[in-house]
């Protein structure tokens, strides 16, 4: 039995298993109709989320499973002070795989250490989200046909966003890959991530101005400047609206740059870019239905023929 917990917990080649497999889903729907009749999944998010549960659902419901949980801490027993080790050793006598989604940092990590079930980590904090970055990676294979040689540009909120923290990570083990890291000086992205590329010797480069680079990007990657992890409504007020994706800055871009957000989008992403062929944040969410189908399946350890 195997968890999720980081996207480095697939190597590179159980990657492109997996992809290739989503591959397959995507063409041949059918053919995964009942591949996991008889099995339930669990979705325990402590914390909101519209796109990562309902996903993790549709997946499910897309294989022939079925689905039960909870979408907020306040309707678990976690609001009477339920331990999240408790409780999933509660969820592993009903379901075959649970997908948590906690604030507190490691909490999935340690419902796996008691677990009899697969867990999946479905955000932790501002730490990983590792189903995302799947997602990321299968939209960049799809679109671009590689995960190797080119230019992305990180843009917002990099200090707090997991969906970020989890990219680098796992794309620094692809070849030829240049960051560039777009956020105000109160945002950057931590220190320990640029230590890591220095180490690594990974390109990379940090500046205020989104305008600045965007001719240099091959993708650019969108993010909200989250409420939620700030803890002084003055400065999220006053970083919210640092970076506006409109039609000007998107003609100064490539003709093939795509631009991927983890989406809920606030007003970061003008709606009028929505048109634009190179926006591919709507398409990215249904390649997240694909990958944690494939993801289900191979924690599952269930084989299509």
């Amino acid at each position: 039995m195997r968890h999720l917990m980081s996207p480095l917990d697939f190597s590179v080649e159980e990657l492109e298993e997996l992809f290739q497999l989503a591959d397959d889903i995507e063409k041949n729907p059918a053919k995964y109709a009942h591949a996991c009749a008889g099995k339930k999944l669990a979705t325990c998010f402590y914390e909101p989320s519209t796109r990562t549960r309902l996903s993790f659902e549709a997946a499910m419901l897309n294989l022939g499973g079925s689905i039960f949980g909870f979408s907020d801490a306040n309707s678990s027993s976690a609001a009477k002070g339920e331990s999240v080790s408790d409780t999933i050793r509660i969820i592993s006598c009903y379901a075959d795989i649970c997908a948590m989604r906690h604030p507190k940092e490691g909490a999935p990590m340690v419902a796996a250490s008691r677990s009899t079930i697969p867990v999946i980590n479905a955000g932790d904090g501002g730490h990983q989200h590792p189903t995302q970055t799947l997602t990321d990676l299968l939209t960049i294979r799809a679109i671009k046909g590689r995960l190797n040689n080119f230019t992305i540009g990180l843009c917002g909120d990099l200090k707090f966003g997991r969906t970020v923290h989890s990219l680098i990570n796992a794309l620094v083990r692809y070849s030829n890959i240049n960051f560039i890291f777009i956020s105000p000086d109160e945002l950057r992205v931590p220190e320990y991530i640029t230590e890591m590329l220095r180490e690594k010797n990974i390109s990379f480069q940090e500046v205020t101005r989104l305008e600045d680079v965007m001719p240099e990007l091959d993708i650019l990657y969108m993010t909200r400047v989250q409420k939620e992890r700030f803890f002084n409504e003055e400065d999220y007020v006053r970083l919210k609206d640092f970076y506006i994706l409109n039609k000007e800055k998107m003609e100064l871009a490539k003709d093939d740059m795509i631009v991927l957000h983890p989406l809920p989008r606030v007003n970061e992403i003008s709606v009028e870019v929505d048109d634009d062929p190179r926006a591919v944040y709507f398409r990215q969410v249904q390649y997240g239905v694909y990958v944690r189908m494939a993801l289900l399946l191979t924690l599952l350890e269930i084989k299509v023929e």
